[in-house]
């Protein structure tokens, strides 16, 4: 089954450590108030509060957008939508001229109350991801210390107009935990959802096509000259960081610095890069334990047994019941060798823990992984929220169309050599990717979407020792084409290290506030994990 938001299940899954993504819904948040008193001394002030148009865009001030989970920060930030075609290419045949549709936008003020005149946009993961329901995790990280900070959806998210989610979808993958991962009726039955997800989209009318980077790009570009910036910083998490090499290839004007977190580099995006980023992922985690002489004597040959369980299970998968939080009837859950390559893939944000469940899955008790599994499925945060028009509309034009089913497979076949191709054929995270794309049925983008970036922009490039979802190495190598770019690998930390590590939020603050000499001291103190050790 599909996870669909590839890029964001890490994020759900930092909640709670016992059960990845268990975190509980909350009450939704509507129409706060445009402009508080608290952002007339930041954001909003170089703002005004008056409409303001720039080419084919037009930002008006209005109320906060709604949230699936409240956000005390909404409170103090200064709101509005942005108004831009759906399809900037040419007529789409509504009366009038182009559809337009609205992007939600909150600006977050400043901490210190004296911003720098430079603010940072957010560009979220996902692809999917509502940028709005990042705000917590911006903040945490102090990313608005000296400068606002504004957060706009990407178009078809969650607080945008229209919202283009498949709670369908979700729910198929929630309510079928029973049924075996990699099998090829399982993905005829998720092929089938995301077809009926799809035609309910183009009855609404909207234009499936129009869902992509470029068209996000261009977005982020109007954004900044219809709030009157002359120039801001870009901040980007995950799919963000493919959305921002984009960006700054097309619209670099009025950029003065990009930081990319978890990078995906748009000519590597795929399936391809999934099998590599397991593979170093996982091998970080393994290695980690290897030299740590407690988790080495209590769990050695830890990879092999790993590769080993992939196998077996493929071959012949167990069916177990969990307990969930929320849920009140027992959930069976049953793991086959994919499910097991997906399980690692998010646990690696948790990685202390995962030698010992690795460790009692080969000595016949699957409860740790299955609980686990099961708690991000069926959390709250995984049905209704990502936004599958533009998960679809990126996949399928831009990743698809330039990475054959064969390309993905070899990928993972001289990456894990042992493994069969039932659990190759899916590359993690992106299970049934190309049959879901043949069923959403959209054009190929023009081939220079996956054109390498170029840019003298001062570019922070973070990456993590434990990125199971990128790949570690991904960030050098979209470093090697921006020249005044600082290429930093936090060590023993997985996808988005902004999220989980103080060293990686000191280091990103300190560059907006230096971007060409970046406060790094902070790397030589790390320490690895002390892993679990049972009995």
């Amino acid at each position: 089954m599909m996870s669909l938001s590839p890029l964001r299940r890490r994020r759900a899954s930092r909640r709670l450590p016992a059960v990845l993504a268990g975190a509980t819904a909350g009450a939704l948040v509507l129409g706060l108030a445009a402009v508080p008193a608290q952002a007339e001394s930041g954001a909003g002030a170089w703002l005004g509060t008056v409409a303001r148009t720039a080419g084919d865009a037009r930002f008006e001030p209005g109320p906060c957008p709604r949230t699936a989970d409240p956000i005390p920060d909404l409170e103090r930030a200064y709101c509005g939508t942005l108004t831009v075609p759906e399809k900037r290419s040419g007529h789409t045949g509504h009366k009038g001229g182009r559809k337009k549709i609205k992007l939600a936008v909150a600006i977050i003020p400043a901490a210190n109350g004296r911003p720098a005149p430079d603010p940072i946009v957010w560009l979220a993961g996902g692809p999917g991801d509502d940028a709005v329901s990042e705000i917590p995790m911006a903040l945490a990280g102090g990313l608005n210390r000296d400068r606002d900070v504004i957060f706009m959806s990407q178009r078809g998210t969650y607080s945008a107009t229209p919202e283009l989610t498949c709670p369908n979808v979700d729910e198929f993958v929630a309510n079928n935990l029973d049924l075996v991962f990699g099998a090829p009726s399982t993905g005829r039955l998720h092929v089938a959802e995301t077809r009926k997800c799809r035609d309910r989209l183009v009855g609404l009318g909207a234009d499936l096509s129009a869902y992509n980077g470029t068209e996000s790009s261009a977005d982020y570009d109007g954004l900044r000259k219809a709030l009157g910036i002359r120039q801001w910083n870009v901040f980007g998490i995950s799919y963000g960081t493919d959305l921002a090499l984009q960006y700054m290839r097309l619209h670099p004007k009025g950029i003065r610095s990009v930081g990319i977190d978890g990078v995906l580099p748009p000519s590597l995006a795929g399936g391809a890069v999934t099998w590599k980023a397991a593979r170093e992922g996982f091998d970080s985690i393994f290695k980690t334990c290897e030299d740590q002489p407690a988790c080495n004597t209590r769990y050695p040959n830890l990879k092999a047994t790993f590769e080993r369980l992939v196998v077996e299970l493929e071959a012949r998968p167990i069916t177990t019941t969990v307990t969930v939080p929320g849920r009140p009837a027992p959930v069976k859950v049953t793991l086959d060798g994919g499910l097991l390559v997906n399980w690692l893939t998010f646990a690696s944000h948790l990685a202390a823990g995962v030698p010992r469940s690795i460790d009692e899955l080969a000595h016949g008790n699957p409860q740790r992984i299955a609980e686990q599994y099961a708690g991000g499925k069926l959390s709250p945060q995984a049905i209704g929220r990502v936004s599958h028009g533009l998960v679809f509309g990126v996949f399928c034009s831009e990743w698809t169309p330039f990475e054959s089913e064969q390309d993905v497979i070899r990928a993972g076949r001289r990456l894990f050599p042992s493994f069969p191709r039932s659990v190759l054929a899916n590359a993690p995270l992106l299970s049934w990717m190309h049959a879901d794309c043949r069923a959403w049925d959209i054009p190929a983008a023009h081939p220079s979407i996956r054109d390498v970036t170029w840019s003298d922009i001062p570019t922070l490039v973070l990456s993590g020792g434990f990125d199971s979802q990128t790949a570690p190495s991904s960030g050098p190598y979209a470093a090697r084409t921006l020249s005044r770019s600082t290429e930093v690998t936090v060590p023993y930390v997985a996808h988005v290290v902004f999220a989980d590590s103080a060293c990686a939020q000191q280091i990103t603050v300190s560059f907006f506030d230096n971007p060409t000499g970046p406060d790094t001291g902070c790397l030589a103190g790390l320490q690895p994990p002390a892993f679990e050790i049972g009995p």
